[in-house]
Order: structure tokens, then sequence, then C-alpha cells
């Protein structure tokens, strides 16, 4: 399976925002790749809900791992994958998964420096994470892996306070690691947006929410990369229960034509 790193990586450095579409199966890759997107990239969050889990490294690795090779299959984008936490513990574990995403196709990964315990979601200590980051990416140069790493920074999504300094601290700490990207999911202001990139030397990704501004204004702020996340699956389902209520409600299909 040819590897696209360096065209994945070029995307993030040209002068055209990355609209990066999020996919949760095959079909919807399809549709993606119908609209000429460059790239996809799964939503845990959408995969997990699919198949019945909830968010959080609910579902068995291997059943992840499936989704991704139908999707690779359906698609001539360049595939990333959001692997949440790592899908384990130790660096070794989660490069073993990298590996493993990067042997069916996968050019790309999100991971994310907060975990969920149960119910709760908390950020870990960014030296920390920055440490197992830099043996993560050790052990895939070794091998010569070549992966492009997007790290997701929680603290604007978990609406801590003070979340903008906790950012800008976390990326002086983790532009060193020798990741590609760095990823503010939650944030929406365009001042704090603006502090985010100035203070970056690797290309910011931002994620669809209520208030984001709009992908001119993203782009003039520095972003070079915007995602869906999980919302465009969620519009699709609560479009799909409105059309089934109304079917229900008049005994009749002619709603769908």
């Amino acid at each position: 399976m040819k590897n696209r790193f360096d065209e994945f990586l070029a995307l993030h450095h040209s002068n055209d925002l990355l609209h990066i579409g999020n996919v949760w199966n095959a079909q919807s890759a399809k549709v993606f790749g119908a609209q000429g997107f460059k790239a996809v990239a799964t939503s845990s969050a959408a995969v997990a809900s699919s198949l019945g889990f909830s968010d959080g490294e609910g579902m068995a690795f291997d059943d992840y791992l499936f989704v991704v090779q139908r999707i690779i299959a359906s698609t001539d984008a360049i595939v990333s994958v959001d692997i949440e936490g790592g899908y384990g513990r130790t660096a070794e574990e989660i490069s073993s998964h990298i590996k493993r995403l990067y042997e069916v196709g996968v050019s790309g990964i999100n991971i994310e420096d907060s975990v969920v315990n149960g119910v709760e979601r908390r950020i870990i200590d960014a030296g920390e994470f920055a440490a197992k980051m830099r043996q993560i990416m050790g052990l895939l140069d070794k091998e010569n892996i070549k992966m492009f790493i997007n790290l997701r920074s929680d603290s604007f999504l978990l609406d801590m306070p003070g979340a903008l300094k906790g950012a800008l601290a976390r990326i002086q700490v983790y532009q060193e690691t020798g990741v590609h990207g760095l990823f503010f999911p939650c944030v929406n202001k365009i001042a704090d947006i603006t502090q985010l990139t100035a203070a970056s030397k690797l290309p910011v990704n931002v994620m669809c929410i209520p208030g984001l501004p709009s992908f001119d204004d993203l782009q003039k702020a520095g972003v070079k990369r915007v995602s869906d996340g999980p919302f465009l699956n969620m519009h699709i389902y609560k479009a799909l229960e409105d059309t089934i209520a109304k079917i229900r409600s008049e005994d009749s299909f002619a709603s769908l034509f």
C-alpha cells in the first residue's frame, strides 16, 4: 500500500486551507470522495456511534481497523485516523497500533492529550504527554514509519479555566516533540485562534463547532486545517430520525420522494 505522508504533509503547508472530511464508514468516505476531497479522516466518536459504542476507546482496535480498511478501499483520498489516546498505555503499545495503520495505507493519525476514565475526561500533564510522544516518534522513526501525527490538545474541549493560556503553554512543549501538527477542538473565538497560530511553528487544526468563523476568516487567522468532527454524522442521523417520524405520522412513504 502506497504511503502518502509527503503528499499529506504538503497539504498542511499549502496556501489553501485544508478542509478534511470526517467519515465513519466506507459509504461516507465515498460521498466525500465524490465531492473531490483530497483527504478524509475518521471521527472516532462517529465510528464508535455507528458500531453502538460510546466515544473513549470503547470499541476494540481490531474492529476499528476493519472499518479503516473498508474506508481505504472505498476512496482515493488520503486517509487519516483518529486513534483517541492511542489504544494503549505505553509508547510501545501505541506505536504498534500506528504501525498496523501504516501497513494498511493510513497516512496520518490524531492522538489526544486527554483520557476518558468511565464517563469523565481529564487532561494529561503536558510534560508527561510530551515525553510519551517523543518516545512514540522515536519508535516510528526507528522503523522508518512515515506518519503525519496531529496532536490534539483539549483545554478548550474541556472548557478549562484559562484554556487559552494553557493551550499556549502546551504549544511550546508539544511543538518540540517531533509531531507534525497541532489540533485544538472547540476553540471558536477568532482572537484566540489567531494567538494559537501565531505561537505555533506547526500547522494548526480547528474543528466545526457552533460559532466557528468562516473558512476565509480562519485562513486569514493562520489556520491550516479544519475538520467536521462528529457533527455531520449527528446531523445526518437527526435528519433520518425526522424522516422516519414523518413517515410514521403520515403512514406513507410519500415524503421520501
